[in-house]
């Protein structure tokens, strides 16, 4: 590689790391705009205000909220199984919290120099609205003050509005963190009710703590044909293409009908709503929640924006009731971890695939496959997960070891003929259709194929991905102890080195630098086998040395990512290290045709 070539690959890395920088410095995030004549939450039967042309003004877009008399204090009430503890308000008569009695809420805290917690993992913490209040106006919210009362087996909230209109909701907590309720709306008075469309609020998706990004906080739906995962972070982001900054939408809907489910989400959690008859949409807002204080705030850069959350609701059509008539609606909540064995029987029992809210992606029955396979490692075979990942590689690579093999000595054959077929090429230059037939005969005729390198490769990428979203989304890999990593789902993080935040990709500006082991050895076993891995005969010698060092910047990319997919690479790496250096002791078999040797045609002399 020549220098300049150098010169240009070092300024691209360099603009590569800094470009976020550089947009946010020239191009400043625009502040946030809504409509100054949008007014969420219209009361019903009242006159509208004169129409103006809208206005674009400096206000945070805000979903609309239950009206609530500021002079009654909210009541909770609290009610406990094996699995959660269920908080309920007065305040929108809903369920406000669900706390996870089985998980904790922060885990491998003392690598990271955080003393230790009691507190479980929340759903719905710090929600302006509880889960299944009903919204959009005073005619189905009055003054937003529910009666509660304990019930046999779980709470009921009610209360009658100035218009007639009496609402009563019926919460039965059941066992696999399932949650049986049924709101009924009924006409007290002499006259018709006629009603808005209600927004029934599904939940609010929170990140899981201040090292959280946030990038798998959202909300999905089914309509009983597809599911759509909607990632907050990136659907109300102010960043557009390339970085370049926009200005976000106030609020998403789907645009669809028949909703038979929604999610708010995080990584590792989830709040599905059940509706046993489909809503008709569903819309999604975005929440700012209260910054980390105490500890936590020592995992967050100083100049980080305040997290976010997104509060998803279902939204029901309008309806009009006759005196003494009454409307019964029948929802089920799952509220609990995103586990796939135990979301899969509830689907099967509901037929309606909550499995999906795992979001495993195109290759989801891979990663099906492996979750299965490491969860029967862990139980029957009494592996730790991070050894029951160890074993899978290894069969992995087992079952691939004869494609492998075959690609290797077919890459290694392609690099001992390649002086006859650069001499093919020198031959016919100047006839590239038959330089082409001529090089594709010469292989036919030796048994090489040029794709005989590529073909494991592009096999295995849906075993990677799927190994990929398996371990991103396994709940059973959280907390999970090997060697010195205290979390398998979470980077390595030994310490902290303090006065090295500015770092790019790596550093926690005004915090300091994390130092990952693991990261650093799969870069090391990377560089390794990029080594020893003979390169494609018709590549580029310059492009063959930049090749060599392509594998530092996975390691740039993954540095920050769960030890659990470093251990697998890093294992992947070493077995195919290991596979190498076997293949080359195999001695070429004995009888192999010889290449003829090919010369170029000597040039006619004058």
């Amino acid at each position: 590689m020549d220098r300049k070539s150098i010169i240009l690959l070092v300024v691209c890395f360099i603009l590569l790391m800094f470009w976020p920088t550089l947009i946010n410095k020239f191009y400043p995030k625009p502040p946030t705009v809504v409509l100054t004549n949008a007014v969420p939450g219209t009361v019903s039967g009242t006159n509208p205000a004169p129409a103006v042309a809208p206005s674009l003004v400096e206000a945070p877009s805000t979903p609309p909220r239950p009206f609530v008399s500021s002079n009654v204090p909210e009541e909770l009430l609290e009610t406990t199984n094996s699995d959660a503890r269920y908080i309920f308000s007065s305040h929108g008569g809903g369920l406000k919290e669900i706390e996870l009695l089985r998980f904790p809420e922060t885990v491998s805290t003392r690598t990271q120099g955080l003393s230790e917690s009691n507190r479980v993992a929340t759903l719905n913490k710090s929600t302006p609205v509880p889960t299944l209040a009903l919204l959009n106006g005073e005619a189905v919210q009055g003054d937003g003050i529910f009666k509660l009362t304990r019930s046999a087996n779980g709470v009921r909230a009610e209360k009658t509005l100035t218009n007639g209109l009496a609402i009563v909701k019926d919460f039965q907590m059941s066992s696999n963190y399932l949650v049986a309720v049924t709101v009924k709306l009924e006409n007290r008075s002499a006259q018709p009710l006629v009603l808005p469309a209600q927004e029934w609020v599904v939940g609010t998706a929170t990140p899981l703590g201040p090292r959280d990004n946030g990038q798998a906080v959202g909300l999905m739906w089914n309509n009983g044909t597809k599911s759509q995962d909607i990632i907050g972070s990136s659907f109300f982001s102010s960043n557009g293409f390339a970085c370049t900054p926009r200005i976000p939408p106030a609020e998403y809907r789907a645009r669809q009908t028949n909703i038979v489910w929604a999610a708010i989400h995080n990584q590792y959690f989830a709040l599905i709503a059940m509706p046993q008859q489909p809503a008709q949409d569903v819309v999604a807002r975005k929440v700012e929640l209260p910054r980390p204080t105490g500890d936590e705030a020592l995992l967050v850069a100083t100049n980080a924006p305040p997290p976010q959350g997104y509060e998803a609701a279902l939204i029901y059509p309008g309806l009009t009731l006759a005196p003494n008539q009454a409307s019964e609606h029948r929802v089920f909540l799952y509220a609990g971890p995103k586990e796939y064995q135990t979301l899969a029987r509830i689907g099967d029992a509901f037929n309606n695939n909550i499995d999906q809210v795992m979001n495993f992606g195109t290759f989801g029955f891979v990663s099906k496959a492996l979750l299965l396979g490491m969860n029967w490692l862990h139980e029957t075979v009494r592996f730790s997960y991070g050894w029951a990942i160890i074993a899978i590689t290894i069969i992995i690579k087992l079952v691939f070891w004869p494609l492998t093999q075959a690609s290797t000595r077919s890459m290694k054959r392609m690099q001992a003929l390649q002086p006859q077929m650069n001499a093919i090429k020198e031959k016919y230059k100047d006839d590239p259709v038959k330089m082409n037939r001529k090089t594709m005969e010469f292989m036919k005729e030796h048994k090489v194929s040029p794709l005989g390198g590529c073909l494991p490769m592009v096999i295995q990428i849906p075993v990677f991905f799927g190994f990929y979203r398996m371990i991103q989304s396994a709940i059973e890999l959280r907390g999970a102890s090997f060697l010195w990593v205290a979390d398998l789902s979470k980077s390595d993080t030994l310490l902290i080195i303090p006065s090295l935040g500015f770092v790019p990709f790596f550093g926690i500006p005004g915090v300091g630098l994390p130092f990952n082991l693991l990261p650093l050895i799969m870069g090391v076993t990377m560089l390794w086998q990029a080594r020893l891995t003979p390169p494609s005969p018709s590549m580029d010698p310059a492009q063959a040395k930049m090749m060599r060092y392509m594998p530092l910047m996975f390691m740039v990319f993954l540095y920050n990512f769960s030890a659990g997919l470093t251990l697998y690479w890093t294992m992947q790496n070493l077995l195919t290290i290991a596979q190498t250096k076997l293949t080359r002791t195999v001695q070429q078999p004995v009888g192999a045709a010889k290449a003829p040797v090919l010369t170029p045609p000597q040039k006619k002399r004058k």
